[in-house]
């Protein structure tokens, strides 16, 4: 039986898991929604949450069939590195959420005073929040012990927040101008240095 499947492991993954599902709701959802003020001037998310929404529940559930299925088994050691990934990628996008302040939503949206913030993960990448998820969805493919999970995270996370930030990038151009052109040419937009 794989180690996220019983005793100890399974203690762990599940504490991780409700970690993760619980710096959502309250770090991404409830938390931004109480300190938010100030006018909405541009909402554009075209159905990108929506998308994320469906890709998160759809893989979620593939990849922890692929775990249990044993589908591209991986060592009993990398459910730790797995876990370790899963703790790294929550604290990665609530930092980047707390840096980002007010700004911060789950829907694709400008603020009325909105600026560009360039400080913290933001001089590295433009979207250290989804790095954040990233990193997470990697972890919990690992934990799961399955290639197969870990493939089916990341093409899922591929598409559905590719096509989130393709959206959010576009609205922050048109709403923010010269400001966001030019700190798209000196940051990456996932992985610094990189992508």
């Amino acid at each position: 039986m794989p180690v996220f499947a019983s005793g100890l492991g399974l203690v762990l993954f599940d504490f991780s898991f409700f970690v993760w599902i619980a710096s959502e709701i309250f770090g991404a959802a409830l938390v931004p929604r109480l300190r938010r003020r100030g006018a909405v001037r541009v909402k554009r998310d075209r159905g990108s949450r929506a998308l994320i929404t469906v890709a998160i529940l759809v893989s979620m559930l593939s990849a922890f069939y692929f775990g249990y299925a044993g589908v591209g088994a991986l060592p009993d050691w990398i459910f730790y590195a797995g876990i370790f990934l899963v703790f790294l990628g929550v604290l990665v996008r609530q930092y980047a959420i707390a840096i980002l302040g007010r700004f911060f939503s789950l829907s694709v949206q400008i603020a009325e005073d909105h600026k560009v913030v360039d400080k913290g993960p933001y001089r590295l990448v433009r979207h250290p929040s989804y790095t954040g998820i990233l990193i997470t969805f990697t972890g919990l493919g690992l934990a799961l012990q399955s290639l197969g999970a870990v493939l089916v995270l990341l093409l899922f996370f591929g598409i559905s927040f590719g096509y989130r930030m393709s959206v959010e990038e576009r609205t922050l151009l048109s709403g923010l101008g010269s400001d966001y052109a030019s700190y798209m040419k000196r940051t990456k937009r996932l992985i610094p240095f990189l992508i």
